[in-house]
């Protein structure tokens, strides 16, 4: 069996974005590495953690929501060696996926990692970290460890945490900036941009393994873990208000469903993801030894739902009265992508080997996005990409990245 071949990737039994590796006794050596943590220093600040280690200027900046929530924010102004352009740089805002956080965009060498290589090409370079993350697990009010803390769903990321952070950086570098999200950060651009949100601050929008719609998610596993969340059990998963993976409630949640005729526990990034061409060997060891990060049992119940309406809306209460309660109406509102404006710039890279950013739900995503304007959308598709390539690949610093610069290039008007 490969090194490869003994990869988890939990988040994407719903979604994306998180790789845990898997021994002879399939969860124990992962378990056994998340529960150590213990070495890893939330305090000393991503900054200090991952960036200034390379001789990159990085400042640490938090952003306070309308609910509370207080989000850290990382800052590389310029690059290693003052990278290119004056003084005026243009902002950059990079948004991870589910499960993890800003650190994702900084595991391979500077050559290789988006969040350097912008740096180094003359951006402003802003990393967000998601509410309930290692470093934004504060609150003006509520402790983490309550479940008030834990009540929200991926609707107040696109509702809330989005939008304040968009603002921040407007705010601080007074100028329109361009966005870039990667799987459940591209979901929640997407619900915004629907909605009207962030456009009037932004210049343009990079997608990475575009995630709208998941109806041709067909592994196994995948399969199992998602209606879970919707199905009998869905009361006692809302009990645990935090979807915390180094838990052991999750740990014995798989090794149930590892148990399950057809259900095959080795390969499971391949199973999960599609196979990654690209990924380094010392950045999976590196990736390990940081994630994964807890987010709300909500969020996992919400991503589990789009999986299986087939429909991308607010979280559904699963009961009419709360429903109204909360929307006015007996179901929870549709987010229609076709409201998308036409002449919003976007950028969208997806893989053919993307078990989780499908081929088919991509398309569906294209043609919600079939009177936008021609010049104002640019389509790569790469036959060989699977999901995790676009942000850990070795080779995206070539394949992709270049093209989506000169799109930024070509819309800094």
């Amino acid at each position: 069996m490969s090194y490869y071949g003994k990869i988890l990737t939990l988040s994407h039994i719903i979604l994306l974005g998180l790789f845990v590796q898997v021994s002879g006794s399939r969860l124990t050596r992962w378990w056994d590495m998340a529960v150590g943590r213990g070495d890893v220093d939330a305090s000393a600040g991503l900054c200090a953690l991952a960036v200034a280690p390379h001789g990159y200027k990085c400042e640490e900046h938090q952003v306070v929501t309308t609910d509370g929530y207080i989000l850290s924010m990382q800052r590389i102004p310029f690059g290693r060696n003052g990278g290119a352009g004056g003084t005026r740089r243009q902002p950059v805002l990079l948004q991870h996926g589910v499960l993890v956080d800003g650190i994702t965009w900084l595991l391979n060498s500077p050559q290789e990692s988006l969040a350097f290589i912008l740096a180094d090409s003359g951006f402003d370079v802003w990393i967000s970290n998601t509410r309930g993350t290692r470093f934004s697990r504060q609150h003006t009010s509520l402790d983490p460890k309550s479940r008030s803390y834990w009540d929200w769903s991926w609707d107040e990321l696109v509702s809330t945490d989005l939008p304040a952070i968009v603002d921040f950086v407007y705010k601080q570098s007074a100028q329109k900036l361009h966005y870039v999200g990667h799987s459940l950060g591209t979901l929640v651009a997407l619900a915004s941009f629907s909605e009207g949100k962030l456009v009037d601050k932004l210049k343009s929008a990079a997608l990475l393994s575009p995630v709208a719609y998941l109806t041709h998610m067909e592994t196994p596993l995948g399969i199992l873990c998602a209606k879970a969340f919707v199905g009998e059990i869905i009361t006692n998963w809302l009990g645990v208000s935090e979807f915390n993976p180094a838990s052991a409630i999750v740990v014995n949640l798989l090794k149930g469903f590892c148990s399950q005729p057809g259900v095959d526990c080795y390969d499971l990034m391949t199973s999960f993801t599609g196979n990654n061409c690209c990924l380094n060997a010392s950045t999976v060891e590196l990736f390990l030894k940081y994630e994964p990060q807890p987010t709300s049992t909500k969020t996992m119940v919400h991503l589990a739902q789009t999986f299986r309406d087939g429909v991308l809306t607010k979280y559904d209460y699963e009961r009419k009265d709360l429903n109204m309660e909360s929307y006015g109406q007996t179901t929870p509102p549709v987010y229609n992508l076709t409201n998308i404006p036409a002449d919003l710039p976007l950028f969208l890279s997806y893989g053919g080997k993307d078990l989780l950013s499908d081929v088919s739900d991509v398309a569906q995503l294209l043609d919600d996005l079939k009177q936008h304007q021609i010049d104002k959308l640019s389509v790569q598709f790469l036959k060989n990409f699977a999901h995790a390539d676009f942000v850990m690949g070795v080779t995206a610093k070539q394949v992709v990245y270049p093209s989506m610069i000169s799109f930024f290039h070509d819309h800094d008007k």
